[in-house]
C-alpha cells in the first residue's frame, strides 16, 4: 500500500548544505560559511591557506565535501527570524538556549496568571454579570 500523498517534509536547517547560488565552484565554502554563521571571504581563505599548505588533504576533502554535502534547498527556512534562530544554534548553543529558557519561563508566568484569574471568584463573579444581560 502505498501511503497518501501529503505536505513535503520540510528540510533540515540544522543540517550543513553546499550553497552553489553564492559558491564560486560547487558552493561548498559557502556552504560551511552559511552554516558557522562567518563570511564567506573567511572560509574562502582558510581554504586557500590549507591549499597551499596541503595541496592533496585539500582538494581530496573538498572534492568530497562536494560529492557527500547536499544542495541547500530553494526554501530552507520559513523567515529571517528563523534563519537567525538557527543560525545562533548552531553558533552559539549556551546564548539560543538561555533566550529559549527565558521565553519559555515568561509564557509559563503569562499562563500562570490567566489560570488564576480564570479560576477565581471574580472571573465567576464577571461571568454571572455579564450572563445576566442576555436574560430575557
Amino acid at each position: 500500500m502505498s501511503t497518501p500523498p501529503g505536505p513535503e517534509p520540510r528540510p533540515s536547517p540544522s543540517t550543513l548544505y553546499r550553497d552553489s547560488q553564492r559558491g564560486m565552484i560547487k558552493g561548498v565554502c559557502a556552504g560551511l560559511a552559511d552554516y558557522f554563521g562567518i563570511e564567506t571571504w573567511v572560509v574562502r581563505l582558510i581554504a586557500l591557506v590549507c591549499l597551499f599548505v596541503f595541496p592533496v588533504p585539500a582538494v581530496v576533502a573538498y572534492v568530497i565535501a562536494a560529492v557527500l554535502l547536499p544542495k541547500r534547498p530553494e526554501r530552507l527556512y520559513r523567515n529571517d527570524a528563523e534563519e537567525g534562530f538557527w543560525r545562533g544554534a548552531r553558533t552559539d548553543p549556551k546564548r539560543t538556549f538561555s533566550e529559549l529558557r527565558h521565553r519559555f519561563r515568561s509564557l509559563e508566568q503569562r499562563l500562570r496568571r490567566m489560570e488564576s484569574y480564570v479560576t477565581s471568584r471574580e472571573f465567576d463573579l464577571k461571568r454571572e454579570i455579564d450572563g445576566l444581560d442576555d436574560a430575557p
